[in-house]
């Protein structure tokens, strides 16, 4: 009787020790390669996956024409945060992506802004004055928030004029950087970097002038068996990641 006993108490005992270690077992990572304007609340959507299922997401941070290059060539990344909707479908039609996957996670907003008080007024004026010597944005052929900026200059026909005081960043990381340390006087920047920023001077662009920026995820094929990575996508869409989207100024469809 009593070794029966001691058998039942060691099966509970690995019973609960198995349930313990249970959780890290099944746990994941996702790598996710991530738009640099999407930054901030990547991280904190990434921490909320986290504790709520268990799974990593590991992110990468850069413009959208850099990563795709890298994936086309074989980089490991298994989901892609892009900020705009022409890539994420690029990779479905030539195989990197899996059919039915992609969706709108946010609509970007431009802001034109400075350190500056004063500087930028509420309708963009400043473009047309003598006011400045660099205006910084983000290299249109890789960063969708730059081509909206050239988009928006040309709508104001005041691109021509300003082609000479334009220094590009790699990414609208690098371009707020240039306006963060004075490189630039004022540049096209991303709401959600400015968003907590206080201080300064800004215009926020009416979205009418340039087309939506409508930011698309996607999971890649070398994501495809990846729990993590389908999961990350799956709370990318939940009220907790909408909440966050939405707190750094994005829209959401």
């Amino acid at each position: 009787m009593i070794t029966h006993r001691l058998k039942l108490v060691g099966l509970a005992l690995f019973g609960v020790a198995f349930a313990l270690t249970a959780t890290p077992v099944l746990a994941a990572d996702a790598q996710v390669a991530v738009a640099a304007n999407f930054t901030e609340p990547a991280k904190a959507i990434a921490a909320a996956f986290k504790a709520k299922t268990g799974h990593t997401a590991t992110l990468s941070f850069g413009s959208s024409g850099q990563f795709y290059t890298q994936m086309a060539h074989g980089a490991p990344y298994e989901v892609f945060l892009s900020a705009d909707a022409e890539r994420p479908l690029k990779a479905e039609q030539e195989g990197l992506a899996v059919p039915r996957t992609r969706f709108t996670y946010a609509v970007g907003r431009l802001v034109l802004y400075s350190r500056t008080p004063g500087l930028v007024d509420g309708k963009g004026a400043v473009l047309a004055s003598d006011r400045f010597a660099k205006l910084a944005i983000a290299d249109p052929a890789a960063a969708p928030y730059g081509e909206a900026a050239v988009e928006t200059m040309r709508k104001l026909k005041v691109y021509d004029a300003l082609a000479p005081k334009i220094v590009r960043g790699a990414s609208i990381t690098q371009a707020y950087q240039y306006v963060a340390t004075g490189n630039a006087e004022l540049g096209f920047v991303a709401l959600s970097q400015v968003i907590d920023e206080p201080g300064g001077s800004r215009w926020l662009v009416p979205a009418a002038d340039h087309a939506p920026i409508q930011q698309q995820a996607v999971l890649l094929r070398t994501g495809e068996e990846n729990p993590a990575a389908r999961a990350f996508l799956t709370f990318l869409k939940s009220p907790a990641a909408i909440a966050i989207i939405k707190r750094y100024g994005y829209e959401v469809r």
